[in-house]
């Protein structure tokens, strides 16, 4: 009889007990977890987001933008050189410029040195056939020259012209040569070695805007004074 009254007493502690902590552990507060679900797809966690100043988008460069930088817009060289640039996309003044003051370099020391290949791959048909003139003359004559360029002071565009799909481009050169001719005998003829010559050239390049070459070639030349 002892025996179940105390197994009694504890089976009612446990029943209170019981109820206190569903009271307890049983409430919803709102701020719960949902219970872990293996197959819900997981979400990460939202990055910090680092405040920083806005940029403004890139402005798209204009169009005719490098040719408007050299030739003042309105101009009869600006509408020219812009209907190059519209034909050919790639066409910026500087960068021809750049390429003219090199031939223009290189057609002076092969003609003078008498490179006939270099002449070749820089002159139009005609032009070259008049270097190579000259440089018959020359050998028959037993002549030779020493020369050195000094530089190029200056290279403008000052005219440019497009008809049917061929430009012209044509650039005054203010440069400076150092040049001697001796005839056979070792005389000096012409120019001296000690001196420097200012040469004013006006030189025209044309160049197939449809060709895959990009190369422009020398097709007049003429002297500024």
């Amino acid at each position: 009889m002892d025996l179940n009254i105390v197994t009694f007493i504890f089976f009612a502690l446990a029943v209170v007990v019981f109820i206190q902590l569903r009271n307890v552990l049983g409430r919803r507060t709102g701020n719960e977890r949902r219970p872990f679900d293996p197959y819900a797809k997981s979400k990460a966690e939202p990055a910090a987001v680092e405040k920083t100043a806005a940029l403004p988008p890139a402005a798209k460069s204009a169009p005719f933008a490098a040719i408007d930088a050299y030739a003042p817009a309105g101009s009869e060289l600006n509408e020219d050189l812009r209907a190059i640039g519209r034909a050919d996309g790639s066409f910026a003044p500087q960068e021809f410029l750049t390429g003219a003051k090199a031939a223009y370099e290189m057609i002076l020391t092969a003609f003078a040195r008498g490179r006939r290949g270099d002449l070749q791959n820089l002159l139009a048909k005609n032009i070259y056939e008049n270097f190579v003139t000259a440089l018959e003359q020359r050998s028959a004559t037993g002549e030779t020259v020493k020369f050195s360029f000094i530089g190029a002071e200056r290279a403008e565009i000052v005219a440019a012209e497009l008809e049917k799909g061929r430009a012209r481009l044509t650039v005054s050169f203010k440069g400076e040569i150092i040049s001697a001719t001796y005839d056979k005998a070792g005389q000096l003829i012409d120019g001296d070695e000690q001196n420097i010559v200012v040469l004013r050239d006006r030189w025209t390049f044309a160049r197939e805007l449809a060709s895959k070459s990009p190369d422009w070639l020398l097709v007049a030349t003429e002297d500024e004074e």
